[in-house]
């Protein structure tokens, strides 16, 4: 039902438990990142940019598929490019925060990896390195098919992923206090490398003057999969991916296509 999220046989047990505690706490997370900054209305922008570079027959794109849209502020500024819309995501959390912001918009709970729409989309993206938290390289494989069989001919995908080995920075702490609504959250993190992953430590306090001061903490274990991995699964699926380096998108941004479409 447009502007609910349906969570029917979409996502197996044993992942929804495993999602990490941060994306239950969807409140936080939104008023977090929009406190910080993160500007979500520009990097929407330069996505549209990109997809109206190489769509085939021209700039306009008819429908968008929005995985791991997390709450909703990727989406809510893309709907307006698009005929219509839908977001994906593993937390029903972070979809409900998400139904908020995009009244009308058909978002529903599952997993990258397997996830069936029955319907192909001209533009799909994956944003904010969520491909990050695919453990293996089969993951990545199974991930980047299932988005590629939601595409249409001549439709453009977009995949912000995590570190690759080479830049990822051990030790990188990070430190962060914002205002939102009456509340304030601070969050603080330390990131170390184990083997092929990175690990996140962050720690939140909450604090608010109706509920007083909580803490938290959070872990977040990512995959630094090397850009080879990344290409290798693009091309398994039938596309042909561009690496784009970009000054919004610290890790860049994967943008391939598939053949037919309009010439």
């Amino acid at each position: 039902m447009p502007g609910t999220t349906d969570t029917t046989d979409t996502t197996d047990i044993t992942d929804i438990t495993d999602i990490t505690l941060i994306y239950r706490r969807a409140d936080v997370y939104h008023d977090f990142y929009r406190g910080r900054g993160k500007d979500y209305r520009a990097e929407a922008a330069a996505v549209r940019e990109l997809v109206a570079q190489r769509a085939a027959g021209g700039p306009a794109a008819g429908s968008l598929l929005d995985v791991a849209c997390g709450t909703g502020a990727h989406l809510a500024e893309l709907t307006g490019s698009f005929a219509d819309a839908v977001g994906v995501d593993l937390s029903a959390e972070m979809l409900e925060v998400a139904a908020r912001g995009n009244p009308g918009v058909p978002l529903i709970q599952g997993d990258m990896r397997d996830f069936r729409l029955g319907r192909t989309f001209s533009a799909v993206t994956c944003m904010f390195s969520s491909v990050g938290y695919l453990a293996t390289a089969e993951d990545l494989d199974a991930a980047v098919r299932n988005l590629a069989d939601h595409l249409a001919p001549g439709g453009v995908i977009v995949v912000e992923p995590w570190w690759f080995p080479e830049d990822f920075l051990p030790g990188w702490v990070g430190a962060d206090v914002v205002r939102a609504d009456g509340r304030t959250i601070a969050r603080v993190s330390h990131t170390v490398r184990e083997g092929r992953c990175s690990r996140m430590e962050v720690h939140y306090t909450v604090a608010a003057p109706e509920t007083g001061v909580e803490h938290f903490t959070d872990t977040h274990v990512m995959t630094l999969f090397e850009q080879a991995e990344y290409e290798t699964a693009f091309r398994r699926a039938g596309l042909e991916p561009e690496y784009v380096r970009h000054e919004l998108f610290g890790p860049g941004l994967f943008v391939a296509t598939r053949p037919g479409g309009a010439a």
